[in-house]
């Protein structure tokens, strides 16, 4: 006898009752979600008051939308996806974006790992220093966890584009890191 899992989200009062207009939902809401949906934000758009609009945004988008949630998944994950496409459509705005599809390359250098220690800290503050285009591929593949086709999608680019800026973005990481002593250290993530 199979039965069923059905996933009720641990905020489904709240998103509900935010639904119809109430303001502590609302608070409750946006004071659960609001640190990672900046920090997801910040990996894309690399600014702080950047990332502060971009948050900003989509609480508003996504509170004017709540009755189109329909809590099949974690409101979470669903707040994300509105967080990453407006991260990604202020890059465009500002036009920082710039993902060239001629620029695909063999990605064949990936194909083994290894496991190293590495300091979080060194690895972010490297990320940071990297052209957007890299730094928004890496942080949706890497950080996000999307995959290729999902950041294709996202971005309007195709998967071979995709891979590319994965693959180019990891190795001017790697550079950056080599300069700065920490390369070593931080192999196990790029």
């Amino acid at each position: 006898m199979s039965q069923t899992v059905k996933y009720i989200d641990p905020h489904h009062a709240d998103i509900k009752r935010a639904a119809r207009g109430d303001r502590a939902a609302l608070f409750k809401l946006y004071s659960a979600y609001s640190k990672a949906m900046y920090n997801s934000a910040y990996r894309i758009v690399g600014n702080p008051q950047d990332a502060e609009d971009v948050i900003q945004e989509a609480f508003t988008k996504a509170f004017s939308r709540l009755d189109q949630f329909e809590h099949k998944s974690g409101f979470g994950p669903w707040l994300k996806r509105i967080v990453i496409n407006q991260a990604i459509n202020a890059l465009k705005k500002n036009q920082t974006l710039t993902l060239n599809e001629n620029m695909v390359m063999s990605h064949d250098d990936d194909s083994y790992e290894e496991t190293y220690d590495y300091d979080i800290n060194q690895v972010i503050e490297a990320l940071e220093t990297l052209p957007t285009g890299y730094r928004t591929v890496i942080s949706l593949y890497l950080l996000e966890g999307y995959d290729h086709q999902e950041i294709s999608e996202i971005l309007g680019i195709s998967v071979s584009t995709s891979i590319s800026q994965l693959s180019r973005g990891k190795k001017k990481l790697k550079q950056s890191l080599k300069q700065t002593g920490s390369y070593g250290q931080a192999r196990s993530i790029i």
